[in-house]
């Protein structure tokens, strides 16, 4: 899906490169041009942002003390 249609960039585009460290709108504004003209994609991406990170997000593992 076009997340950034002044630009032509897909939600698979950001993903990918969320993946690869680019995972600020900032970053991606540099990589791309993302948001650099009209900049109605902002909020879209910081949802895909956010979405992508808590998918990565490791587990935490609980482990009970001794009493």
């Amino acid at each position: 899906m076009y997340i950034c249609i002044c630009k032509s960039i897909t939600d698979s585009q950001i993903r990918a490169a969320a993946d690869n460290g680019d995972d600020t709108v900032r970053k991606l504004k540099k990589k791309f041009g993302l948001a650099s003209c009209c900049g109605s994609c902002i909020e879209m991406t910081e949802s895909i942002l956010k979405e992508n990170m808590s998918k990565r997000a490791k587990p935490t593992l609980y482990i009970p003390s001794a009493a």
